[in-house]
């Protein structure tokens, strides 16, 4: 029996060519791969020695020789095949050991690897006969199942030989965007980062690819193509297990996509049950928007608690402390606070965990860090809360949602008008107060399911309407939620009033000046009605519907 090692990660393949030469095996190699292994005091022959012909081209071309592929690709039941083996001295290959170039690290041109997808692809192809080998984690069970009984099974062969076809699929996906102008790591697509290579460690030369020579991502397009006609999306399962989908009998798995470095990736759960589905997708909708709104706008520099529930926020607010932030923000709605996502920008002091113990249990609380103590005096009332430490988040590039047979593709969602652009249409004109609580209020409303409508004062969503088929009836619910609380600052409708009837809605909680896109064909009778009622209007320009 006879491997070929070929490996840029180097993570255990000694001990795994180790246990092969052990059991029998023969060991062919070549460059860094065959050095660490000599190193190791292991016989090995170097692939050069194998087909007579030296690595050549700066180290492009090593294995793409025929006694390379010949001895991959032979069928052992085809007579033929064997004949030929035969005939051109090609001794067959058995195992196939080989993981990729970590091309997001630095991509360029001399780190799209050739000779590793060829070989991969080769014994993948051959899985009949050939096991293939590209992550360093199927090393132990690999080398078991060799130990056992002298070869791999077939199902291990398949098994293999589809996690091999998963690593050059994403890899290629990676090359493909790169060439289009979209970064790797762009949330799409990306190299095999996490569950086939590891971090990057150094390599010798006469490996299977040359070392990078550092050409700049994205420089052999001239402008990115935002909808290329391919799209390849590749990810890979987290090893985060989910308690359950959005219901207890749906199973549900996290993945993450190619080269992509999501907040929750380094994220530290201090306390409380095991994350469902729906606590990670309520905690990243909350996350965004607490640091969204923490990092523009009225919001800017502030501490900013956002509590969502069933994706949408219930409360929120910006203020001087995380204390603050919180009590007001959990003032908004308590009832449907509870249960919900607590999201802060802030790490939590003792003040914070104070209120929040006081206060109706969350389902989760996200935050970058936690003071000394904090967390025990959560734990101590709360302690099934899940207690989450992330880092600031990234959003993605572009946005995906799959619909049955096929995906929708847009940009990311995001607040793009300027508020200098926006235009007052009434006669009265909003305070600089007001102008501060009408521009929350629409960042806010951003971030609601449409129709939405959000009531604002002084730095707190006091009413959210979510969700409705029409806009009036979201404008009550926030209304009747804000309860007089917003009495004097403003409303944001996410699109806009088709009919006067939502100005009277406004009008009636009390605000001063309401934001909204404009559009509408009755925009006169809007901007009258809104003068009657000696209401303030601003139109931005920009509708923000959400689903």
């Amino acid at each position: 029996m006879r491997a070929l090692l070929s490996v840029y990660d180097k993570t255990g393949i000694d001990a795994l060519a180790r246990g092969l030469a052990g059991a029998g095996w023969d060991l062919v190699s070549s460059g860094g791969t065959a050095t660490v292994l000599r190193d190791a005091g292991l016989a090995v022959t170097d692939t050069a020695e194998l087909t007579g012909f030296p690595a050549i081209l700066g180290h492009r071309v090593v294995t793409l020789h025929p006694k390379v592929h010949g001895g991959i690709l032979a069928d052992r039941a085809d007579a033929e095949h064997l004949a030929d083996l035969e005939r051109y001295g090609i001794p067959p290959i058995d195992l196939v050991v080989v993981n990729l170039y970590p091309f997001a690290s630095d991509p360029s041109v001399e780190l799209i690897d050739i000779g590793g997808p060829a070989m991969v692809r080769a014994a993948a192809k051959n899985h009949a006969h050939v096991g293939v080998v590209v992550d360093p984690a199927d090393y132990d069970a690999v080398l078991a199942e060799v130990r056992a009984g002298g070869a791999l099974s077939e199902a291990t062969r398949v098994r293999l030989a589809a996690k091999a076809f998963r690593t050059t699929a994403a890899y290629d996906a990676a090359v493909a965007r790169w060439l289009d102008g979209t970064p790797a790591g762009g949330g799409l697509a990306g190299p095999a980062s996490g569950e086939h290579t590891a971090p990057a460690t150094d390599t010798a030369a006469g490996e299977h690819t040359a070392l990078a020579t550092g050409t700049a991502p994205g420089e052999h397009a001239a402008a990115a193509e935002p909808f290329p006609q391919i799209l390849e999306l590749a990810y890979n399962r987290v090893e985060l297990s989910l308690r359950y989908g959005e219901n207890p009998h749906q199973r549900a798995a996290l993945y993450r996509a190619r080269g992509a470095s999501p907040w929750w990736d380094g994220l530290r759960q201090h306390s409380g049950l095991a994350l469902s589905y729906l606590n990670l997708y309520d905690a990243d909708a909350a996350w965004l928007l607490a640091y969204e709104l923490a990092a523009e706008g009225p919001g800017a520099g502030r501490a900013c608690c956002a509590i969502v529930k069933h994706a949408n926020p219930c409360g929120l607010a910006v203020a001087d402390t995380p204390a603050d932030a919180y009590q007001r923000a959990f003032d908004c709605d308590p009832r449907s606070a509870f249960g919900g996502i607590v999201a802060l920008n802030r790490p939590i002091d003792q003040a914070t965990a104070e209120r929040m113990v006081a206060a109706a249990q969350a389902d989760v609380v996200i935050a970058p860090g936690y003071e000394p103590g904090t967390i025990e005096a959560l734990v101590a009332k709360r302690k099934n809360t899940r207690l989450l430490e992330a880092g600031p988040p990234q959003r993605d590039d572009r946005h995906l949602r799959p619909i049955t047979g096929g995906m929708l593709v847009q940009d990311q969602h995001h607040v793009a008008a300027d508020p200098a652009t926006w235009r007052v249409v009434t006669r009265r004109r909003p305070t600089e107060a007001e102008l501060a609580d009408a521009e929350l209020a629409f960042r806010i409303c951003a971030w609601v399911t449409s129709n939405a409508i959000v009531l604002v004062k002084d730095g707190v969503a006091w009413g959210i309407g979510a969700g409705q088929q029409n806009r009036v009836e979201a404008g009550q619910i926030a209304a009747q939620k804000a309860a007089g609380r917003a009495e004097g600052g403003a409303c944001a409708s996410d699109a806009f009033y088709p009919f006067p009837d939502g100005i009277e809605a406004a009008a009636e909680a009390g605000v001063a000046v309401i934001v909204q896109p404009g559009g509408s064909v009755r925009d006169d009778q809007n901007v009258e009605r809104a003068d009657q009622l000696g209401v303030a209007m601003v139109f931005t320009g920009e509708r923000h519907f959400l689903h």
